[in-house]
């Protein structure tokens, strides 16, 4: 039975044209990453060697699949397959994952049998709740899941600051070329598209947008929302910051902007979209860097051979951002959990919708762990380092969930005088602005622990003392507790004891009795 569209005068699916491929593609490997993490001894070398290590490039299949299939060796208790039909468009993704949270659960699930946004079984498979665990994102980095903590945000803060050069590869040799459909055969309609919350006016797709600056020959990446608007239309959101820049100066020439959705792609791609070097960088030579191999790239199908596309991504939407057109978008609900305000945005015209013969439909679960998850680690590994730039004596920063993975930043020193917490913190507030409050702590507290950090503030300040304000500094605009678009306040909360009097010491069991009792729990295992 036909189901409706979401839209009137949807245009009937089409048969994609697949390209075939010499046999020898699928003989290529991506050997095994190599990571130090820190002399960090593991239980079993030869498993985590076999876990870490990337399969043979499945150019039939899918990256995501592969990683499922990694994380699903690592713990099956991490993988939910849902073979129930559920209509992503209204809500059926969503309300299994809002359940899963009820819950205290965040796997990662895999629905099997979506529908397409307009109503017809979908052949593609919807993936999410990838990021919302931090073991997961080790093993996206080819780290042990062990190396969750600090140890995977420093990983990335040194891969971050590495480049390498993309390697191009012929469309006929691309994974993502195997099926294109161009102009009117690219209906949006066909993908299993999801509607994330009740006031979302529509069906969103809130991968990377990937747009070229038209000022010298490099690529930005960011998570943009999208949502569908028609067959071939998409009214795009941005903050005013890289790709906004490149929209911007296109239409004061009244060029369009041509941008790539990479809708699905390993998790490492994703991760190292989220970095933070400066605007001119290249972020494909920069991903490449963090995903620890030359990111391979491909000419778009339909915006130019000299606009180059992740050749092993899964689906890729082509579109171009109208000059001096806007239209109505939003609301949508947004990274700290509450509804971002209906604005008129920027539009994309699609042009063309390239993937995999058997892809996979990624999505984030935006404003929920999933969400807040991905946008923490890129963050800490960079601020901690810029800390210790002044404070040597940092030994952990965290961007917990509790603060959208944002707003909130926790830091551990092992202060040699009294001063510099607040130093600490006053390079957090100022190194990032999302970051509205900071707690410093003592070394022997674990930011990555929030009881301990709550503990910390519960029995080692005073209000009067050792809490500051700062006033009319620059915040988020999708902080709706801000009164307007710029202007927030900042807190500082120093929960580290003092160096120049004497303090409280801290009950402990002694270690020797400790031994024993470790020795006792592990002999009833």
């Amino acid at each position: 039975m036909t189901r409706p569209s979401m839209w009137d005068g949807a245009i009937p699916a089409r048969p994609g044209r697949c390209l075939g491929f010499p046999s020898w593609v699928e003989a290529g490997t991506r050997g095994p990453r190599q990571h130090d993490v820190g002399g960090r001894e593991h239980h079993d070398e030869r498993e985590r060697a076999d876990l870490m290590s990337e399969p043979p490039r499945n150019t039939l299949g899918s990256v995501t699949h592969e990683f499922i299939e990694r994380v699903q060796k690592w713990d099956p208790s991490q993988v939910l397959r849902i073979s129930d039909e559920v209509n992503p468009a209204d809500f059926g993704v969503t309300g299994v994952l809002g359940a899963l949270e009820a819950e205290g659960r965040s796997p990662m699930v895999l629905f099997e049998n979506p529908l397409t946004v307009n109503g017809e079984p979908s052949p593609i498979p919807v993936l999410t709740n990838v990021f919302a665990s931090r073991e997961r994102c080790a093993i996206a980095q080819g780290l042990d899941p062990s190396a969750a903590g600090l140890d995977l945000s420093l990983d990335f803060s040194s891969r971050e600051r590495g480049a390498l050069d993309p390697v191009i590869v012929p469309p006929e040799q691309a994974p993502v070329r195997q099926v294109e459909l161009i102009g009117e055969d690219a209906d949006l309609g066909d993908l299993p598209v999801v509607r994330f919350h009740k006031m979302d006016p529509g069906p969103y797709i809130d991968m990377v947008c990937v747009m070229k600056n038209p000022e010298k020959d490099s690529y930005n990446s960011a998570f943009l929302r999208n949502m569908l608007q028609g067959p071939r239309q998409v009214g795009i959101h941005m903050s005013p910051r890289h790709n906004w820049r490149f929209c911007r100066t296109n239409e004061r020439e009244n060029r369009p902007t041509p941008v790539a959705i990479v809708v699905s792609h390993d998790p490492s791609f994703y991760l190292g979209a989220l970095n933070v070097r400066p605007y001119g960088d290249n972020d494909y030579e920069v991903i490449g860097s963090i995903m620890g191999e030359p990111l391979r790239l491909t000419p778009s199908a339909t915006l130019g051979d000299d606009f180059m596309i992740p050749a092993d991504a899964d689906i890729v939407v082509e579109g171009r951002v109208l000059p001096n057109k806007r239209q109505v978008e939003a609301p949508f609900g947004e990274f700290p959990g509450y509804y971002g305000p209906q604005r008129r945005n920027w539009v994309i015209e699609v042009s063309g919708i390239v993937r995999r013969e058997k892809p996979v439909f990624q999505a984030i679960f935006v404003g929920h762990k999933d969400n807040w998850v991905l946008g923490s680690i890129p963050k800490e590994g960079a601020l901690f380092s810029r800390i210790r730039g002044v404070v040597p004596g940092v030994t952990a920063v965290h961007l917990p969930d509790s603060g959208c993975g944002r707003f909130h930043c926790y830091i551990s020193i092992d202060k040699r005088v009294d001063g510099e917490s607040r130093q600490a913190a006053l390079i957090a507030l100022g190194e990032i602005d999302f970051v509205k409050h900071v707690v410093v702590v003592d070394a022997d507290i674990d930011v990555f622990q929030e009881e301990q950090v709550v503990w910390a503030i519960a029995t080692r300040i005073q209000a009067s003392r050792d809490i500051d304000i700062i006033k009319n500094a620059k915040g988020n605009t999708l902080d709706p507790s801000q009164i307007d678009d710029i202007m927030t306040d900042k807190l500082i909360i120093d929960a580290t004891k003092p160096v120049s009097r004497p303090f409280a010491k801290r009950v402990e069991v002694p270690e020797e009795a400790l031994t024993k009792g470790r020795a006792i729990l592990e002999s009833l295992k």
